[in-house]
């Protein structure tokens, strides 16, 4: 299979690969640039497990060839801490237990950081609503919700 030469812009770094043209976002962000902190759920698009930001918005990456992710801003889990210092929404995780076994946290975190940047101070059922696509195996979700309304609260 001929392969095609991408740039993409993942954490603020760019990168130039040449990759298969049916190899998906989640592939070449875990097995190329080994950013394992997206997840590979169900491949399927269902559990939210390889949630990544594109220009801002929560996007399914087993469901995004890496070709179309080019020319667009692509935000990980690795890259939302600066340095040593952990986002106020993986603090607030930590803080509230949202983060459980782990699985499903980068997703959620990231869906959360897309809402909570188009609105500050979301109600519960706007934070339930916009995590309704993550799926979370632990829980019932109280601990997730809690440390997003913290967050949105200023209080991580």
């Amino acid at each position: 299979m001929e392969k095609l030469t991408i740039r993409l812009r993942v954490n603020a770094e760019d990168n130039e690969l040449s990759v298969p043209p049916n190899k998906t976002l989640l592939e070449v962000l875990r097995e190329d640039l080994g950013l394992t902190g997206v997840k590979e759920g169900c491949q399927d698009g269902i559990c939210g497990s390889c949630t990544v930001l594109l220009d801002g918005k929560p996007v399914r990456s087993c469901l995004v060839l890496a070709a179309e992710a080019e020319g667009k801003d692509i935000l990980t889990i690795e890259g939302l801490a600066i340095g040593d210092k952990l986002h106020p929404i993986q603090e607030a995780f930590v803080n509230y237990g949202g983060i459980q076994c782990g699985f499903c946290t980068p997703g959620m975190v990231l869906t959360a950081k897309a809402l909570l940047d188009i609105n500050a101070r979301p109600s519960e059922a706007e934070v339930r609503r916009a995590i309704s696509g993550n799926l979370c195996r632990c829980t019932g979700y109280v601990k997730i919700v809690k440390s997003i309304m913290s967050a949105a609260q200023g209080g991580a």
